[in-house]
Parts: structure tokens; sequence; C-alpha cells
């Protein structure tokens, strides 16, 4: 949890070990792992979760239209707390996947014309939504929407905020905090390369978060 917020980090996109040890060791909230083949932070068919990843970080698989039964086995095979879906998931298939004991977050592409009531069907079938910035990949665009939208979400369901989050912009989430914001997924904005994350720019999002809530106490 953020200090002195009831905020969570989710450090998403993880790929390489040493990489996700050395992000371990900061104890962020969640991890994610992208499952879905066409992302440039694939895990690959050989990933394995390092054991050196600290247990209080929840591991997330983030997948795209698979079947409920590869990501039932996916989430067994990695030890998974949670899975992500960015694909046309059901609200049937969420459930399911629900059934089995995992936490569902249920993504979506968020611009300017999107209707937040297609969120509706899907409000007792999932854990968390995740609103992400639209754009022609499934997520990971390296750009964030215009948080404003986000007034005409019912807040029925808490969501993770994707979309372009870096040290630079998270600032502007003071204007959120009213709103049923679980957590902050942080992927592009803090990376040297696809799935490879900075941890000098990712202790500046830290500090960034610290100095954003100082001054709003």
């Amino acid at each position: 949890m953020i200090r002195g917020m009831d905020v969570r980090l989710k450090i998403c996109g993880m790929r390489e070990h040493r990489n996700i040890v050395e992000v371990g060791q900061r104890r962020p909230d969640y991890m994610g792992f992208i499952l879905y083949k066409g992302s440039p932070r694939y895990v690959g068919e050989e990933f394995v979760v390092p054991d050196a990843l600290p247990r209080s970080v929840r591991k997330v698989g983030v997948f795209v239209n698979a079947s409920t039964d590869e990501m039932l086995d996916q989430a067994l095979r990695h030890s998974l707390t949670a899975v992500q879906l960015h694909g046309n998931e059901s609200p049937e298939q969420c459930l399911a996947i629900r059934d089995k004991g995992y936490q569902v977050i249920k993504a979506f592409p968020v611009d300017n014309a999107f209707d937040f009531k297609v969120t509706i069907a899907y409000e007792s079938c999932v854990d968390f939504f995740m609103f992400d910035a639209k754009g022609i990949y499934h997520g990971g665009n390296a750009r964030p929407f215009d948080w404003s939208a986000l007034r005409q979400y019912n807040q029925s369901v808490p969501f993770f905020l994707s979309g372009g989050l870096s040290p630079e912009n998270v600032a502007g989430i003071r204007s959120l905090l009213d709103m049923n914001l679980h957590a902050l997924d942080v992927n592009s904005g803090i990376e040297d390369g696809p799935g490879l994350k900075s941890l000098a720019r990712l202790a500046a999002f830290e500090n960034a978060l610290e100095k954003m809530n100082d001054l709003s106490l």
C-alpha cells in the first residue's frame, strides 16, 4: 500500500528473473506477468516466477482472449493470485475463473467515446476493473487517457488505473482519491526497455507519490 493512502501499487510487464527479484524487494502489492504471446513483454514458454519473490507480492497473470482452461492451467502453474483480462472475455468466463478461487481484474480500454455502462454486466463477476488507455495494443500503449472521464463511472467496483503512469504525471491522481481507486498499475513509464524496469524510475515514481501525499495532508 502506498504510504499514507489507501491505494496499492502494481508493477506490470515483468519478465527478467533478476529484475523481478530486485523489484520484488521493494514490496509492491501486485506484480503482473504477461502470458499473452502478442505482447512485447510476453514472458515466454519457459518462464518461471523466481522463488525469491516475496510471498506478500500478489502475482497477476495477464491474458487476452485465452480459453478458461488455459488461464486456469497457467494460474496453477505460476501460483497466481489473480488473472487480468484484456480481451473480449464474457461475464460468464470471468465468473468461471473467479469461482475457482482467483481474483479477476477485467480491463477496459478508455477513450473519449467509452461508455462506462458496459461495465455493469461485469459488476457481480469480477473483483476489480482496470481502466487503461485505448490504443493499438490490448494494453501497454504507454500513454494516459483523460482521467476526468472516470467521473462518468459509477464507482461500484474498485478499479486499477493504468496507461502511461510515470513519475512525471502520477501527481495527477490526487484528483481521483475520492473515487473507488484500488491500485495504480505502472509499466512502460518506469522501463529501460520492454519488460525491464528501472529501479531508479521506480524509486522516482514512489517518491512522487509520497510528495503528492505530503502536500495533500
